[in-house]
């Protein structure tokens, strides 16, 4: 037990999209002194609330949020940004006497959070990524996924052509310095973590239930004004940099051009966040640490004891 002695006591919830992880982070923060620190890469921005499933303004009162909704959605903001600032965040929770609650389903952010992952100094080169934005513009995502893989295939295999933003900063690592970002990655290192977590996982004995959990969010979405967001985001100048890659928004851009069907396109969100999750689940299900809640097993209340019984045995 030395080597926790002085690590910082932390408890994350984890899991895929619409599994619960917000709902039972507020009422578990609220149980043991708690603020919520996100672990998503998407509510990181602006004005996309609705697509992102982010907390209301009415849940973000309950409990104290951070890391949500601080970016323009122009703005690019890398692993390596997160990790930095959400240390910093955590280390003022616990100095000002609260419980740290770390809650996010961006597993590459929670692991390198966690893992203590230090990453090379990756400057930014504004000019280099404007002409490489305008590029995309003109030619389109799978362009320049195809440009990435003639410098560097070992990371752009890694990506797929919506996830424009890992395109760009790999072509633009490439142009500025002639390093490839997979290099990069391997000179990236971990060291001894500052965290002691306790994991929660939340999931689902029959996939089924959770799929028809996120069937209904989206139609729950839909109501809440989802079309509107989405076109607001798709046709905003900063469009082309981030909202783009995000499920919940580019799924309606045939809608919106009049080639696809608001049924047609609803579908395929229902379709684009299944597979989501799965991917979501089979990231989390490496880690042999977290402590698996089965929703579909248990009842409210039932999932609510087994929380706090492992979070109270955590904390002591």
């Amino acid at each position: 037990m030395e080597e926790y002695r002085n690590k910082i006591k932390i408890c994350v919830i984890v899991g895929p999209t619409a599994s619960g992880k917000s709902s039972l982070a507020i009422w578990l923060a609220k149980q043991i002194n708690g603020e919520i620190i996100s672990a998503d890469s998407m509510q990181i921005y602006k004005g996309m609330d609705i697509g992102t499933a982010k907390p209301t303004a009415e849940e973000q009162k309950l409990v104290p949020h951070h890391m949500i909704d601080f970016l323009h959605q122009d703005e690019l903001f890398s692993v390596a940004d997160y990790v930095k600032m959400a240390k910093k965040i955590i280390e003022d929770v616990v100095d000002r006497g609260k419980k740290p609650i770390l809650v996010g389903g961006t597993g590459l952010y929670v692991d390198s959070l966690l893992n203590g992952v230090q990453f090379q100094d990756q400057n930014e080169n504004l000019a280099v990524r404007k002409k490489l934005f305008e590029e995309l513009e003109q030619f389109g995502s799978e362009h320049m996924l195809d440009k990435l893989k003639k410098v560097d295939f070992e990371y752009a295999k890694t990506l797929h052509p919506n996830n424009i933003k890992r395109i760009i900063r790999g072509l633009e690592i490439y142009s500025a310095t002639g390093m490839k970002m997979s290099d990069n990655l391997k000179l990236s290192k971990s060291v001894p973590s500052c965290f002691d977590a306790c994991r929660i996982g939340l999931t689902f004995d029959n996939r089924e239930n959770l799929y028809k959990r996120i069937n209904d969010r989206v139609d729950d979405m839909i109501d809440s004004g989802l079309l509107e967001e989405a076109h607001c985001i798709i046709n905003s100048s900063s469009s082309s940099h981030t909202s783009m890659q995000a499920i919940g928004y580019k799924e309606f851009i045939g809608y919106f051009n009049e080639t696809e069907s608001l049924d047609a396109c609803i579908s395929k969100l229902k379709q684009n966040t299944r597979k989501y999750a799965k991917r979501q689940l089979t990231w989390f299900r490496r880690n042999k640490d977290i402590n698996w809640i089965y929703c579909d097993k248990l009842s409210d209340i039932d999932i609510k004891n087994k929380v706090i019984e492992i979070v109270n045995n955590h904390f002591k």
